[in-house]
């Protein structure tokens, strides 16, 4: 498939784990985007234009229309087209929870220069999050039953980006069941497909289409 002047585009940064999502529902829908990569340091004007927030990712329609909150850009995706009824294996309690109160710990762990926080509290508060999702996974493959959904894929980035900090010591743990989704998840084609490495966008630069 080739972009045409009525894709999407979408702003994005390959590591971060909002734009990750995002990315999988635009992927797994079939949803053809110009990519635009962004380099965070130095955000294209474009971007900050269409969403002054300045966070990725964000989503451009043909009709400008932005969309730039990842779960909406995933929900948008998923209304438009859904082959392996992710829509069906939702959780809004638990992606609020994830977005929420294990965000902020993660953050505090993972950055506690940033934050001036004691990154071991905040690791133990992730924790209790983590454990949660251990025990829903010790009785069904994926969070909301045996196939893959919407709250596995807008959740797995930011355990993935939890268990990066430590990976030793994330693998220590007791928490079998979240070892094995993640594992998983991480060794998936879907997720191959839309880690693929991009130079950051330029104005002026030829289009690159996502999902290749």
């Amino acid at each position: 498939m080739k972009t045409t002047l009525a894709d999407p585009v979408l702003y994005s940064f390959r590591r971060c784990p909002y734009a990750m999502r995002a990315r999988l529902a635009l992927a797994v829908s079939e949803t053809m985007c110009e990519l635009r990569e962004v380099k965070l340091a130095n955000k294209p004007q474009a971007m900050l234009d269409a969403s002054p927030k300045g966070t990725v990712p964000v989503l451009v329609l043909p009709d400008g229309t932005v969309i730039d909150e990842s779960i909406d850009i995933m929900r948008w995706a998923l209304a438009r087209k859904d082959p392996e009824r992710w829509l069906e294996r939702d959780d809004r309690d638990v992606i609020a929870t994830n977005d929420g109160a294990f965000k902020r710990d993660l953050d505090r762990y993972k950055y506690p220069d940033r934050y001036g926080s004691d990154p071991l509290a905040h690791r133990a508060a992730g924790m209790d999050f983590l454990a949660q999702l251990d025990a829903r996974l010790a009785t069904s493959d994926q969070l909301c039953g045996a196939a893959r959904g919407i709250a596995d894929m807008a959740i797995f980035p930011f355990v993935r980006q939890f268990a990066s900090v430590d990976r030793d010591w994330f693998d220590a743990q007791p928490l079998p069941h979240l070892q094995r989704w993640l594992v998983a998840h991480l060794a998936s084609p879907l997720f191959a497909t839309i880690m693929v490495r991009h130079a950051p966008w330029a104005p002026g630069d030829p289009p690159q289409r996502f999902p290749l």
